[in-house]
């Protein structure tokens, strides 16, 4: 054998010798995993202790060697280990963490922030080194002295937005909300992009009251002191369109409009946004400066449109309703119609148009002409022409001819297949289904919509199935639903008279039926419409005493508030049933509405009086 030979036969050697002193690390280590799950603590410590002394082995062991020698108390062996480590890897920011941290395990906190804070100061020149160390920090629950990295890094890099993001999820654990706050603004400063997701953290975040008032006062001293911050402005209308202050909202927008010479579309979508969440007066104010700033451009005609569609609003829900108004509304949308000609919006004023003259006016042959009108004019959107075929539909119902309706209802169904409309459609054809009794077909229909992709339609579903079923469920007859769904729509067709005859008759014939709270709050509604708001309180309050736990009962108390504010202007008693429902009902889906209408009420917001006459300030 020649020495070439001899070598490489000693070197295979050697190597093997190597790979199996590897394969028994390799299974020592595995060993020992398995003796800490099996809670065998001692014998995993002693195998980990021997493999420790392996440099190579340290990757692969260090966290479970630590695990164990703290759950084992033997807290001077670990600052042996970490300390020789330190020694050996200065480089490595880990170890002299965990040493740290390994005191503070030990009970010395006073040494463990002494030790772990001059490692941070140490390393505070290199601003990724010290990122990484912090975020360990975090992860190891140590989030205030994550946070003292963070803190130093900004100050010697002098950078006030750095970390922003970081900082402010450590304060969010600490629940310093102010901080907070504070850093998620610093993050939406660094770039104008962040801001929508600052939005939506802050959106979960702040659930009470009181935060939304704290960062509004934030943003006004922000405003006040870099006015030249657009950011600031943009988040301050967030904050009072969450409060649903709309008149806030708009002033802040508006000012920002100005600064930005801008063309209103900020304003008309708070505007939009006051007219959806049922706030007329403010919208009117809104639509209304709109028109008179600007009197060219897009918004101008859109806020013409939205104006009238806010005092029809209002003057619908003003109860009796008036039917001279309703006459001035027909009026200005026709004059609105002859100002801007005829095109997709002034569509839809004139579907508005039949829809007043068909419900209010008893002028049904002119609302069916103008619907036809729009269902014929050449280009229509497919939108608009099934929303005059369903409108045209509630019309043929309201005159009486429900097998009309069933057509135009069926063919929007099949025109706007799995589409909104479409479902609205279906939901139509439920309704006449429910209306003549037809309880099984109605059932049909409803199941398919329960799991429409609208949650409006979806929930309006739900809640007549529930209706049908828990009020035929113990009447093998149906004859108590039967008598109420044909009330139902003696109401849809304006028999408000006939309607309560035929109420007092069902409370006659069938007392203690189910339908009870159902008739009451029905009785309640037709009292509001009529005008007799004292008739609507007396029913509304039995709903509230007699049935307490029913589904109608916070329906009930928050409709008794309404009709005191906006109807009797009995603010004190309004305030007090806000108030008190806050208490009883906490989990409401009114609970938002009642606690802004008690704010406002109590004066927290600005009051427009002049919305209705249209003064612009």
């Amino acid at each position: 054998m020649d020495n070439l030979q001899k070598g490489l036969l000693v070197l295979l050697i050697c190597l093997s010798g190597i790979l199996a002193t590897q394969a028994q690390d390799v299974q020592k280590i595995e060993l020992a995993n398995a003796y800490y799950k099996q809670g065998e603590i001692e014998k995993a410590r002693v195998l980990l202790e021997d493999l420790s002394k392996k440099p190579k082995n340290i990757p692969q062991i260090h966290s479970r060697y630590l695990q164990v020698l703290a759950q084992s108390g033997a807290f001077d062996e670990g600052e042996k280990y970490l300390t020789r480590l330190v020694k050996q890897y200065p480089e490595i920011i880990q170890y002299q963490l965990d040493l740290g941290i390994l005191y503070r395990k030990a009970g010395n906190d006073a040494l463990a922030i002494q030790y772990i804070k001059q490692t941070l100061r140490r390393i505070r020149h290199h601003k990724y080194q010290i990122l990484s160390a912090s975020q360990y920090l975090y992860n190891k629950y140590e989030v205030e002295l994550a946070l003292y990295g963070y803190q130093i890094s900004r100050e010697q890099e002098r950078e006030p937005l750095m970390y922003a993001l970081e900082m402010a999820e450590i304060y969010r654990r600490l629940n310093r909300k102010e901080e907070m706050v504070l850093e998620y603004l610093n993050f939406a400063s660094s770039n104008p992009s962040n801001i929508n997701y600052v939005k939506n953290v802050l959106q979960n975040l702040l659930t009470e009251e009181e935060d939304l008032v704290n960062l509004e006062d934030l943003l006004y001293q922000k405003i006040q002191k870099h006015p030249n911050v657009n950011l600031y402005s943009t988040l301050l209308i967030w904050v009072n369109l969450q409060q649903k202050n709309f008149y806030g909202a708009f002033v802040q927008a508006r000012a920002l409009d100005k600064k930005e010479k801008g063309a209103g579309q900020r304003v008309l979508e708070i505007g939009k946004i006051a007219l959806e969440n049922k706030d007329y007066k403010n919208a009117i104010y809104i639509f209304k400066f709109l028109i008179k700033q600007y009197h060219q451009g897009i918004n101008y005609e859109l806020a013409k449109r939205y104006l009238i569609n806010s005092r029809e609003e209002l003057v619908k829900s003003t109860f009796p309703v008036d039917i001279a108004e309703i006459g001035h509304l027909i009026e200005d949308y026709q004059g609105m119609i002859e100002e801007i000609g005829i095109n997709q919006r002034t569509l839809e004023a004139l579907r508005s148009q039949a829809l007043l003259y068909a419900f209010y006016m008893n002028r049904k042959d002119s609302a069916i002409n103008i619907l036809a009108r729009i269902i014929k004019t050449p280009g229509v959107g497919i939108t608009l022409k099934s929303q005059a075929k369903l409108d045209l539909g509630d019309i043929y119902l309201l005159n009486g001819e429900p097998w009309e309706s069933t057509l135009l209802y069926s063919q929007v169904e099949k025109l706007q297949k799995d589409q909104s409309l479409g479902y609205e459609a279906k939901l139509r054809n439920a309704k006449l289904s429910y209306y003549k009794g037809d309880f099984e077909l109605a059932q049909g229909h409803l199941n398919v919509l329960k799991l429409a992709t609208s949650r409006e339609i979806a929930n309006n579903a739900m809640a007549l199935s529930l209706l049908i079923q828990d009020n035929t469920i113990l009447d093998s007859t149906d004859q108590a639903m039967q008598a109420y769904a044909q009330v139902e729509l003696d109401l849809f067709q304006n028999k408000y008279e006939l309607a309560l005859k035929q109420l007092d008759i069902l409370i006659e014939l069938y007392p203690g039926h189910s339908l009870t709270d159902e008739i009451l709050w029905l009785k309640a509604n037709i009292f509001l419409e009529l005008g007799s708001f004292l008739e609507a309180i007396d029913h509304l309050s039995r709903i509230v005493q007699g049935f307490e736990y029913d589904i109608l009962s916070d329906d009930a108390y928050f409709l008794m508030g309404s009709i005191y504010e906006d109807h009797l202007e009995d603010n004190n008693q309004a305030m007090r049933i806000y108030q008190d429902f806050l208490i009883r009902f906490p989990g409401s889906i009114y609970s938002a509405e009642a606690r802004k209408r008690y704010r406002a009420l109590r004066g927290d917001f600005k009051v427009v009086p002049n919305a209705i006459d249209g003064t612009v300030n």
